[in-house]
């Protein structure tokens, strides 16, 4: 194993030289990646002091917990005449049920809340799919959280989805928010490559770190491969045709500015001895933060990182 990843980090002009982004250190990941639990969840000295990762049990598990750390920040706000900006993501979707159990149980309204979708699927000039379309964002989330919180729900003009129109406007309205003392609330998962919300790894070669971290959105990203083959296997039955190869996103100019982080990585099947979200989980929490692995920076802001047992490994090769 350790001979092959000397042979991966020195080959040039190879395949995986260019299908990894250039500013991956494989040795690194591959150490993340035998650390074990313990040593995973070990604060590191770039981790903020508000930073913990939770194990949890199952998928349902998983899902109560983040729900519930929604609500929180809601039912908060709300208590507090705080306005809420909260960035929101299509996945995991389980989280939304509880969101609607616990604000239908506490009767809190969410009309100081303004939501923003994270991302949603393009062409490579940012164009998007109607609204009600089955497959989209924003019709995923009406159907999950919206439609069913009844007379509780979002005013419809305080939900905002990435549009190429719409997407340039987040920076400002969240600036606003912020400035008449409202939060900045991001709830995120991790993807296959290490992207938050779609802004991939590969952006990182486009910018000096201090302006990748301005950078508020992008219309049209192309997708990395390892991003579509994650989606066609957990949102479109192994379909990857149907998978566009570009998205809107927002960027770390908005996701770093953050009061409090709601993460969560489910992505392990125990009864099948499968995986896909180990790695991404063991990199994120230890490879320390560089715009090459974007989700290494959420251990950076304050918040809770929910992920079942199985990613945190060791992991190793398992042939079956």
């Amino acid at each position: 194993m350790a001979k092959s990843l000397t042979m991966l980090n020195t080959l040039k002009g190879s395949l995986l030289e260019k299908f990894y982004p250039a500013g991956w250190d494989l040795k690194r990941m591959d150490r993340c990646c035998g650390l074990g639990l313990k040593k995973l969840t070990n604060r590191s000295k770039w981790w903020d002091r508000n930073f913990k990762p939770i194990v949890v049990k199952d998928v349902s598990h998983m899902d109560q917990l983040m729900g519930d750390a929604i609500a929180d920040q809601i039912e908060q706000t709300r208590r507090a005449g705080q306005k809420l900006a909260i960035i929101l993501p299509v996945g995991p979707m389980g989280m939304y049920k509880t969101v609607v159990q616990r604000l239908k149980t506490s009767r809190i309204a969410c009309d100081h809340v303004t939501t923003f979708n994270m991302d949603e699927w393009s062409d490579a000039s940012g164009n998007t799919m109607p609204g009600d379309q089955p497959g989209g964002f924003e019709h995923a989330m009406g159907e999950a959280l919206f439609n069913r919180l009844g007379k509780l729900t979002v005013p419809v003009q305080q939900r905002n989805f990435a549009t190429r129109k719409n997407l340039p406007t987040y920076a400002e309205k969240i600036a606003a928010i912020k400035r008449d003392g409202g939060r900045l609330v991001t709830v995120y998962g991790i993807g296959r490559a290490c992207h938050i919300a779609f802004w991939e790894p590969q952006l990182a070669g486009e910018f000096p770190e201090a302006r990748w971290k301005q950078q508020t959105h992008r219309l049209g990203v192309a997708l990395h491969p390892l991003t579509i083959e994650q989606n066609s296997l957990h949102s479109f039955n192994s379909r990857f045709t149907l998978i566009p190869c570009f998205a809107n996103t927002i960027g770390p100019g908005l996701f770093l500015q953050s009061d409090w982080c709601i993460g969560g990585a489910d992505g392990a099947y125990p009864d099948r001895g499968a995986m896909w979200q180990g790695m991404s989980l063991c990199v994120t929490l230890q490879y320390g933060p560089t715009p090459w692995i974007p989700s290494s920076w959420m251990p950076t802001m304050p918040g809770r990182l929910f992920f079942m047992r199985p990613l945190a490994g060791p992991l190793g090769p398992d042939a079956h």
